[in-house]
């Protein structure tokens, strides 16, 4: 395939765009409907939500913890500070996101808008990072991390997208904002993912003793946007649905992984 012959940066930076242009796709729905299938939404963030937990440990984890061991490091200690401050910073951006849902409900249409984008965005920043690191570890021929992974782990980010777009640009066209208007706002939240993605790719090509800290904190990140997004959010509606999305999710993630190699 011709995208496996690529630049990792080139390769990075495509599928950062993929996310981004899945989450436009979501956002564009609101040129077509005011609201849309919850259960085929709930379906794809519990596929998300199977493919980043298993990426999680097998495409970044366990990589970083063997890379460490390689590099004659203290593997628990640096996997788990990685780990954490992945998880920490999206917790954090979490905060963020939800002081903005309270604001969007009492300050003026411009200004709700903006903080709502703004914490989206901060929360795409690891995602768009984990992509880079991904593709910029399998170029180095890091053990266990894959280009078929990256994909995958690019591919699950981009579903979980969709939705995010549809949940930020939804509400704003239902309440009264024109389609236009709608749409660029949603869309804005995934334009940073690109930009992370390069510099993740970058990253790991230039500082190959700080890679595994740099895997493991996007370890982190993906399980924290797991629990504190996607599970809360697909399973609060159509519980089965999205237990079946995670199971297959994870399943096709492992295969992957572990078949593949």
């Amino acid at each position: 395939m011709w995208f496996y012959t690529l630049n990792p940066i080139l390769q990075g930076l495509i599928a950062a765009l993929f996310t981004y242009l899945v989450t436009a796709l979501g956002a564009g729905l609101v040129f077509f409907f005011k609201s849309m299938n919850q259960r085929v939404l709930d379906l794809m963030m519990g596929f998300a939500a199977g493919v980043m937990i298993a990426a999680s440990y097998w495409s970044l984890l366990a990589p970083a913890i063997e890379l460490v061991a390689e590099l004659n490091g203290n593997a628990w200690l640096i996997s788990a500070t990685g780990f954490m401050l992945g998880g920490v910073f999206v917790i954090g951006s979490d905060i963020t996101l939800s002081r903005a849902a309270l604001i969007r409900s009492q300050g003026t249409a411009l200004k709700r808008s903006i903080l709502l984008t703004g914490a989206v965005t901060l929360h795409n920043i690891p995602e768009g990072l984990a992509i880079g690191v991904a593709f910029g570890s399998a170029a180095m021929g890091i053990a266990g991390v894959s280009v078929q992974s990256a994909v995958m782990l690019a591919l699950g980010i981009g579903l979980q997208n969709f939705p995010e777009g549809v949940c930020v640009a939804m509400p704003l066209r239902r309440d009264g904002a024109p389609r236009l208007k709608s749409f660029l706002i949603g869309q804005a939240s995934g334009i940073v993912e690109p930009i992370a993605g390069v510099i993740g790719v970058l990253f790991a090509l230039s500082m190959r003793s700080a890679l595994p800290l740099a895997l493991s904190f996007s370890a982190g990140a993906m399980i924290a946007v797991v629990c504190s997004e996607l599970i809360p959010e697909s399973f609060k509606d159509n519980k089965t649905v999205a237990a079946f999305g995670v199971l297959s999710g994870f399943a096709v993630m492992m295969m992957l992984d572990v078949a593949l190699g």
